[in-house]
């Protein structure tokens, strides 16, 4: 059970740094492209992944490529939904992502929907609406909400396509730990291009909390794997344990630590988030 521990405290620590990055004056760019540096570095070194089985005819590059370019894309777009939205609202938005899959699996692959999984996307899109209302008094300007409800759809949907994106990768016959290598090490090349074009003046503080970046970021991709390999024959358990454990610790840090305030309905949305998860993990 530690495996998990470990997951879900990772990922809630990771939304931690991202909230505090500004009032610490880290530019979280760079931070970003540190910590897919490392993130590669150490999938190599623990995981130890085979890049060249991805040399095959058949491998499907243009995933690569999409994920390599997604990857950073979304983990600066999660970085501004926790500094508008809060921790709360954009860990649950983060964890609502595994409904795209879902959709994905009925209109792209022609999967046979049942009444469970119907259920269980209809409360998943309650949830959401709830998540992405907030009264007026709670935001400075009318702008701020519409910023605020933009940044938490696209880190719904970005990680949602992440996800189907990878599970397209594994369908393809592709190694997992090749391709997370390969997609970290080609975000990490992307994000140092796009700070050398802008001639961004490089500080020691960045590249410290990029690497703290890196090792949670990796951890909690490492030990989510080490949970399924320890309850093998489990997944439901695995995989429902990291986003509600998810989804209820950022809630705990996010309004009990950060002060973030919620409305009824965001709180709402956050228990049909839940609700959400264990129907349709009870329903895949």
């Amino acid at each position: 059970m530690y495996t998990l521990i470990v997951s879900v405290s990772c990922s809630v620590a990771v939304s931690i740094l991202l909230k505090i990055a500004r009032q610490q004056r880290i530019e979280i760019d760079q931070a970003i492209a540190v910590n897919y540096l490392l993130a590669a570095a150490l999938c190599l070194a623990v995981l130890r992944p085979d890049p060249t089985s991805l040399l095959r005819p058949d491998t499907p590059w243009w995933i690569l490529a999409v994920l390599g370019v997604l990857l950073p894309g979304i983990f600066l777009a999660m970085a501004a939904a926790v500094r508008h939205a809060g921790i709360v609202l954009s860990d649950a938005a983060q964890r609502l992502s595994l409904l795209i899959p879902l959709l994905a699996s009925f209109v792209i692959f022609g999967e046979a929907a049942s009444t469970g999984k119907l259920a269980g996307i209809a409360v998943a899109l309650a949830a959401l609406v709830c998540l992405l209302l907030r009264p007026r008094r709670q935001a400075s300007a009318p702008d701020e909400l519409g910023k605020s409800a933009a940044l938490l759809l696209c880190v719904w949907a970005g990680y949602g396509c992440i996800d189907v994106l990878f599970k397209q990768l594994a369908k393809s016959g592709a190694d997992f730990t090749s391709s997370l290598f390969s997609a970290f090490a080609l975000a990490a090349v992307l994000m140092f291009l796009y700070l050398t074009l802008r001639r961004c003046a490089w500080s020691l503080r960045n590249v410290v909390a990029g690497l703290v970046l890196g090792l949670l970021n990796f951890s909690n991709i490492y030990f989510y794997i080490r949970a399924h390999q320890v309850y093998p024959h489990n997944p439901t358990l695995v995989f429902s344990a990291m986003n509600i454990g998810v989804i209820s610790l950022g809630a705990v840090v996010g309004a009990g630590f950060f002060k973030e305030k919620l409305s009824w309905v965001n709180a709402l949305g956050i228990a049909l988030a839940i609700a959400a998860i264990v129907i349709l993990v009870q329903n895949m």
